[in-house]
């Protein structure tokens, strides 16, 4: 019986064997690159091993003596041998943690995955906050010295993705290093020219139906004739959340509703969900609040390094108040950005267009195994690169999802669409 039992248990060594050496080789492999300074296991539902590291980078590339911060690199492996997917993220990186995240394109083609938490948000924030280091062009240079670093483990194909202002970081990052990865996917990314761009107020003034855009407006028009009764409620609101703004209540009032249409069709909410103009209070403001809760106006919140950005050169929208004018207590809303949106810190920041000339130049000049994912009715894709001949590109591609949100995916492209994207991608991963 002992004999048995030991020939058991060396079968069962034998079995776990290559797990253990593949595991190993990897923890190995991240020990050797200096830039990390740490490694933590991490649960997954979908990878064999998976990491959460720590990568430092310099404030500066350009000036290493400035100083440095870690960089959150979240590390999820599949093979030596597999492509790796690199997400450009443009924002915080938590929600890749989870033991059940994983990417659409790593997923559809089996890649390892390196997700890369975009500096300044999170984990990723340098001490002190130095808004000057917040740049493009810092970015592509974090993600360069990353994919650099990781080459040595993964010394096959490369995608880059990202969503939002992800695919924003996607398009700047091949501008910038156009040899880096062999693919871009970028998904919803917009291309901005200025803070207020003037694109996306003609875009919501044509999205969906006349009928729909009637109903959003009619929609916004009532809870503007209803401020009277519906002001107390949002100003307990804001104060019960802690929320603290730099307009006055009613001014943030005011701008949720102006946000409102941009938010809906942003996100696909049915236009049929909106309650009627004979509504309560309560169901009338419930449905505001679900659609354009003033958090993204408040102080201090999640997306301050987005704002900050945004006005440097990553751009931004604005809001036409025509049809609202006469129950706003705003008299215009141009430079709503800086007013309300920017920390103290960064008022003073001014807008520079080279970021988005340099792009428009390399995509229209370059050729690069790109695919861009949009959706049709999502107000970002007022900004969209549609303007891209691809018929004279014999790699670029441009798909745009039929009454397609910011949720826009290859996943909810028409089959024919998502196929043929599938197949570019194979034939490109293939070569």
């Amino acid at each position: 019986m002992k004999h048995i039992k030991s020939l058991l248990l060396l079968g069962l060594l034998f079995l776990i064997s290559p797990y253990i050496a593949a595991q190993t080789l990897l923890q190995d492999k991240l020990r050797n690159l200096s830039q990390i300074t740490e490694i933590k296991p991490l649960e997954s539902k979908e990878f064999t091993e998976k990491y959460v590291t720590y990568f430092t980078q310099p404030l500066d590339h350009n000036r290493p003596e400035l100083g440095t911060f870690r960089q959150r690199v979240i590390v999820s492996h599949i093979g030596f041998d597999r492509p790796t997917v690199i997400v450009t993220e443009g924002y915080g990186a938590s929600y890749a943690l989870s033991p059940r995240y994983r990417e659409e394109l790593s997923k559809m083609f089996n890649t390892n995955m390196v997700f890369v938490e975009y500096r300044y948000f999170l984990e990723s924030t340098p001490e002190p906050r130095d808004w000057q280091y917040l740049t493009a062009k810092s970015s592509a240079d974090d993600l360069h010295a990353i994919r650099e670093a990781f080459k040595t483990i993964y010394p096959g194909k490369w995608i880059s993705t990202g969503i939002s202002k992800g695919g924003q970081t996607t398009m700047l990052y091949r501008t910038f290093y156009p040899n880096d990865v062999d693919i871009s996917v970028p998904y919803v990314g917009p291309l901005c020219y200025g803070v207020e761009d003037g694109r996306h107020e003609p875009f919501l003034r044509q999205v969906g139906t006349p009928e729909e855009r009637k109903k959003i407006e009619d929609f916004q028009l009532e809870v503007l004739k209803r401020k009277a009764t519906l002001l107390p409620r949002f100003e307990k609101h804001c104060i019960e959340k802690g929320y603290e703004f730099f307009g006055t209540m009613e001014e943030i009032y005011d701008y949720s509703v102006l946000e409102y249409s941009f938010a809906l069709w942003q996100w696909g909410t049915p236009v049929n969900t909106i309650p009627a103009n004979d509504a309560d209070d309560d169901t009338i403001y419930k449905h505001f609040m679900v659609i354009s809760e003033p958090s993204y106006f408040a102080k201090g919140g999640g997306n301050e390094s987005f704002f900050v950005q945004a006005a440097r050169e990553l751009g931004y929208y604005g809001y036409d108040i025509r049809p609202f004018k006469k129950y706003l207590s705003i008299q215009s809303s141009k430079g709503y950005l800086k007013k309300l949106m920017l920390p103290e810190d960064a008022k003073n920041i001014k807008f520079d267009k080279t970021l988005s000339k340099k792009i428009t130049k390399f995509l229209k000049k370059s050729d690069p195994k790109m695919i861009f994912i949009y959706g049709e009715i999502d107000p970002w894709s007022a900004a969209a690169p549609t303007w891209l001949d691809t018929s004279k590109k014999k790699n670029m591609h441009i798909f745009v999802q039929p009454r397609g949100s910011h949720r826009a995916r290859i996943n909810t492209l028409p089959e024919d669409m998502k196929q043929e994207a599938i197949r570019i991608i194979k034939s490109w991963l293939e070569e």
